[in-house]
């Protein structure tokens, strides 16, 4: 092995370093330039390293013009957005399809939703679809706790649901817009748990309003708002917001094999609806005596329609024209603000309303009652007055019927027996006949029946016109017909 030759490498470094000073001493004044821009750059360098560090430890990303409207947007909305998930078991052969009870008939499959919270107490709205047949609804809040959730009601045909999330304590809502003066163009933003990616957030244009969107035969969407925003599975019952982080819609579908081309629901159609579907559900557990109108955006206000002779409300000194300005701690702007403040009240329990009259302040107590007394005494009157016993149909039922029929109708009373000699039997009503409604106003609980059947205008005893379905073998038909309810003594039963 040769040996390692260290002195020649010394001498060439020598002779190379007395080169490299006798070419500084020609050429010092251009290596010294080239040298300033080195240290220039390397100042300019450590310069950067000092203020990226100084910026990131005072934090003063409000001088930046990174927090934009749209991260300003996200941040106003996103503690009200909530993640959906849970399981639901369907049948997935032939067997399953068939009825058979086997494990292999069934398969479980994992779901995942978005919704939004709209009141503090923790009810959220979103999609149908999301909470469909789930026996166990788990709910992910912002800050990453897990909760469970339970359905209170739903409308499949305008794929709606309203659930009630167990907590202790009380949630943020979302700020609620308006669809009403949407412009094509306008910057919208979606929140979802896009494939399982909690709040994930994606930003686009409104691209076209007023979009119909048929699913199937017993699903469509109607008047929707058509956008460019991201929209994955997983999104479905998030909020659509508008650059001031206001919710303007719920995202609801994608169009398949399609790109930037997504839809939500005018979040003005979807208040109309999920109070209609709060008042549902309160007219099926509690009786006030009040019918109220109101419209579905701040300011509209609740006003008092009728009220029960025979209520505690009457009683109790309140009146048609009456204003309501607050249920409760509750302040009321709005017919929402009246539903969800009757969420909270329990039958049995004295609750507080604050109403206007004439331009000044009423403060009273209304005693409210469970519903099911109240139909046993409105089923007495309608046995009474009619010659009909009824209990409303289902939920279910009735989808399956207005999708039949291509009806809107929230409900019906499915009569369950006809009293002989009754206006009724004249009338031809029959067992299994479904009815719709009396007069102007529709029977879709036993609460909307009591209030016909008090009505000052039905008392008087006109002939009213009514409205049934029929089914005749395959087929549905509606008919009609007209009762004579003459003045009847409240106390008087057959």
């Amino acid at each position: 092995m040769r040996p390692i030759q260290i002195t020649p490498a010394i001498g060439r470094r020598r002779r190379k370093t007395q080169r490299w000073f006798e070419r500084l001493t020609k050429y010092g004044l251009t290596f010294s330039i080239a040298s300033a821009f080195f240290v220039a750059d390397a100042s300019a360098q450590q310069s950067a390293l000092t203020s990226f560090e100084s910026s990131a430890a005072v934090g003063r990303v409000t001088d930046s013009k990174r927090e934009n409207p749209i991260v300003l947007a996200i941040r106003r909305a996103s503690p009200s957005v909530v993640n959906l998930h849970g399981q639901k078991t369907v049948r997935s052969t032939a067997a399953g399809m068939a009825g058979a009870t086997g494990d292999g008939g069934f398969k479980h499959v994992n779901g995942m939703g978005t919704g939004v919270i709209i009141d503090p107490a923790g009810y959220v709205i979103t999609n149908y679809h999301v909470v469909e047949d789930v026996d166990n609804i788990r709910v992910t809040l912002q800050d990453g706790s897990v909760t469970s959730a339970q359905l209170i009601a739903a409308r499949p045909r305008n794929d709606l649901a309203l659930v009630k999330i167990d907590s202790d304590y009380q949630l943020p809502t979302v700020p609620r817009g308006t669809s009403s003066d949407l412009m094509v163009g306008e910057t919208v933003i979606a929140i979802g748990n896009a494939y399982g990616y909690v709040h994930t957030c994606t930003a686009g244009i409104i691209s076209a309003l007023h979009r119909d969107v048929p699913v199937n035969d017993t699903q469509d969407y109607q008047d929707l708002i058509q956008i460019s925003a991201g929209i994955n599975p997983g999104n479905s019952g998030g909020p659509l917001l508008n650059i001031d982080g206001d919710i303007i819609g719920v995202n609801v579908a994608v169009r398949v094999g399609a790109q930037q081309i997504a839809f939500a629901i005018p979040i003005d159609q979807v208040v109309e609806i999920v109070t209609a579907m709060i008042d549902e559900h309160n007219a099926n557990r509690l009786d006030t005596g009040l019918s109220t109108q109101g419209g579905p955006r701040d300011g509209d206000g609740v006003t008092i329609t009728h009220v029960s002779a025979s209520s505690s409300a009457a009683r109790d000194g309140l009146k048609p024209g009456d204003r309501v300005v607050r249920v409760g701690a509750r302040p009321v702007d709005d017919h929402l603000d009246y539903s969800l403040a009757m969420l909270h009240a329990r039958p049995g329990q004295d609750l507080s309303i604050e109403v206007e009259r004439d331009g000044s302040p009423l403060q009273l107590a209304l005693a409210t009652n469970s519903a099911s007394q109240s139909s046993r005494g409105t089923s007495d009157t309608a046995w009474s007055v009619i010659g009909i016993q009824a209990k409303p149909i289902s939920q279910s039922a009735m989808t399956r019927l207005n999708a039949r029929m291509q009806t809107p109708y929230r409900g019906g009373l499915m009569i369950t027996a006809v009293r002989n000699g009754s206006e009724a039997e004249e009338q031809g009503i029959h067992v299994g006949d479904v009815l719709l409604g009396i007069h102007n106003w529709q029977t879709a609980s036993m609460a909307d029946l009591a209030g016909i059947l008090d009505h000052p205008d039905i008392k008087k005893g006109p002939r009213a016109k009514f409205y049934i379905i029929r089914r005749e073998q395959a087929l549905y038909k509606t008919l009609y017909g007209h009762f004579q309810l003459a003045a009847r003594d409240q106390n008087q039963i057959h």
